[in-house]
């Protein structure tokens, strides 16, 4: 029996279909400069090596950090949202000021949004968050906030673990976006307890507190654990708003 012959039909091709054109190296390399320009920025302002209400000039700023005008205007285009600068006008940019009032509005929204963090974690972290907790507090331990004895200089290690210790506290919540809050106003509140310098904590047992709050989170005591860090954060609090009203 003679097989008939068979005609594959290959399917023509729309020309009206094409594949997305992979990002070219300019656009790359700007958002990687984008990138970096943006977390030195956020870094100084939030160290306090550039001050409050202090103008951003573009081209001051493509010196220091090293950065095309393009780049620049998108680092301070994305701090404008995170409240770290403000566009002037349409001319310029500056550096977000800071006041008693803003403080006191932050750290009401941080204890609020922290505390519901912190109970929904206890309510659903099981035991390997238990650990990470216990953990995160032994390390923020072992470490100084004073890099020296005899007179205050910031230890950055302490403010890595510190921040640590916090989020981890409140990282079983089941919320991304409650835990990006939390993460902006914590960098929020970071700058101005970096403004008190010195001063920032001249009789408290830091240490302590945060023991304190590590142990009423393993013993599920949510009332309890909730009422040291609300207090935790005010006793700082009162502090810098005190220091604010001064300045």
């Amino acid at each position: 029996m003679k097989q008939e012959d068979t005609e594959t039909i290959v399917p023509e091709m729309d020309d009206d279909i094409s594949t997305p054109d992979a990002p070219d190296r300019e656009t790359v390399g700007r958002a990687s400069m984008t990138s970096r320009a943006y977390a030195r920025l956020r870094a100084d302002i939030i160290s306090g090596v550039l001050v409050p209400g202090q103008k951003l000039k573009i081209e001051e700023l493509r010196q220091i950090y090293d950065a095309g005008t393009s780049p620049i205007r998108e680092a301070l285009s994305l701090l404008t949202s995170d409240h770290f600068v403000e566009r002037i006008d349409q001319r310029g940019f500056r550096v977000a000021p800071v006041s008693s009032k803003e403080f006191d509005e932050l750290l009401k929204t941080r204890c609020w949004l922290e505390e519901r963090a912190l109970r929904e974690s206890i309510a659903n972290g099981d035991s390997s968050w238990e650990e990470q907790v216990v953990l995160a507090a032994y390390r923020l331990s072992r470490v100084p906030r004073s890099q020296v004895d005899d007179h205050f200089v910031a230890n950055a290690e302490w403010e890595v673990r510190h921040k640590h210790f916090h989020v981890t506290l409140i990282s079983a919540c089941d919320s991304s976006m409650l835990m990006k809050f939390c993460d902006q106003l914590y960098d929020q509140n970071i700058r101005y307890r970096q403004l008190s310098g010195i001063q920032a904590y001249p009789s408290r047992d830091v240490t302590a507190e945060h023991g304190a709050i590590c142990d009423a989170v393993l013993a599920r005591d949510a009332d309890l654990a909730a009422k040291l860090l609300v207090s935790h954060y005010n006793s700082t609090g009162d502090f810098l708003k005190d220091q604010l009203e001064d300045a």
